[in-house]
């Protein structure tokens, strides 16, 4: 393989929080990022000693003035070209109507310039997981208002639902949420990254050892705002992580950009110039950009995730080699909390080049 990027130069803005220890956020995304050949402006907005999974951190939130701030700082030293957004965790309903400001703007100068396809936007919507949430109740509406300035949204399934108002509860309430997001929303693509609910696929992907999957599900919308969706499933590791949405988002970013290049060459068009970069109504939902994106991040991330559990597993039995029963129960949190942090600098191999598994079919 060629040591060469597979992704065009790319200039990213990403905008997430970020830790002094371990891997989350803006510490995972500037890594990935520029692991795999994009050049990354990173707009931080919490500056912790480490992620929140500790239940214990020191450190600030960035206010929506100090990102406005910090915006027009890049803009007066001609510092704003960028091809790419990635916004992740921003804290507060104001501070999201500032970064969506910031977004809006860069898509203003892509229009303005006559070339609308020139800037995409990722937006994962950051407020919580599992029917909780853990931003404040005023970060809802205020993404609700933004969503359809941006080109793809990455909501797990409890983001969805917050976002469309349906509840999620089988296969036809999953369509009809995404149906929401597209028609009445104007989303162009919508990933929803941790489907839990059982969706009949043609291959088995659970194993002894991963007895338990879940679901990607995804759609770009035609021309008519119709979903052309479909399904990647996976085996779910029996292991604690921190960081995975924000290693997809940050995967996802590279990977769209990839297959939309790969797709202009292999059939001589130009969907990269086009807005949203939205593929023709005759393209099925298995021949999408997207689809082949979500395969791809699908391959890195269940590669990481299997070293990650295999270190973490080793390094637990190693303390409760040494340590027995002494840890209390804070410390062993604490100790387990480390040991769960994604490894990244040890697999570069499978952030570039994964061996894809996991195959989109239709839904």
């Amino acid at each position: 393989m060629s040591n060469e990027p597979q992704v065009p130069e790319t200039s990213v803005l990403a905008v997430a929080s970020h830790v002094v220890s371990g891997n989350v956020g803006n510490k995972i995304a500037v890594f990935v990022l520029q692991s795999m050949g994009c050049e990354v402006a990173a707009l931080n907005t919490v500056q912790f000693s480490n992620h929140t999974g500790y239940k214990q951190w020191k450190g600030t939130r960035v206010s929506a003035q100090e990102i406005t701030d910090l915006w027009e700082g890049l803009k007066q030293s001609y510092l704003d070209n960028f091809d790419m957004m990635l916004s992740g965790y921003v804290p507060g309903a104001e501070a999201v109507t500032a970064v969506g400001d910031i977004g809006k703007e860069l898509r203003r100068k892509s229009e303005s310039d006559q070339r609308p396809g020139s800037f995409f936007w990722v937006l994962d919507p950051v407020m919580g997981d599992n029917g909780r949430l853990y931003v404040a109740e005023a970060v809802v509406p205020a993404y609700k208002s933004l969503v359809h300035h941006a080109d793809l949204i990455l909501p797990n399934q409890f983001e969805a639902e917050l976002l469309s108002g349906v509840k999620i509860s089988d296969s036809a309430s999953l369509e009809h949420a995404i149906r929401v997001l597209h028609q009445d929303f104007g989303v162009p693509h919508v990933v929803i990254t941790s489907v839990s609910i059982p969706l009949l696929s043609s291959s088995s992907v659970a194993t002894p050892e991963t007895p338990h999957t879940m679901s990607v599900v995804g759609s770009t919308m035609t021309s008519d705002r119709r979903p052309r969706a479909f399904k990647i499933s996976f085996p779910v590791f029996e292991c604690y992580f921190s960081g995975t949405g924000d290693m997809f988002a940050a995967l996802m970013v590279v990977r769209m950009r990839e297959a939309v290049s790969k797709y202009d060459r292999h059939n001589g068009v130009s969907l990269g110039e086009k807005r949203s970069w939205l593929s023709g109504d005759d393209v099925d939902a298995l021949d999408l950009p997207l689809a082949r994106a979500a395969e791809k991040v699908l391959a890195s991330m269940h590669e990481v995730l299997a070293r990650t559990c295999e270190s973490m597993t080793a390094e637990m039995k190693a303390v409760k080699e040494r340590k027995g029963d002494e840890l209390d129960e804070k410390t062993l949190h604490l100790i387990k909390s480390r040991a769960a942090e994604l490894k990244l600098a040890r697999n570069l191999g499978s952030l570039r080049d994964p061996t894809i598994e996991y195959r989109a079919e239709k839904m």
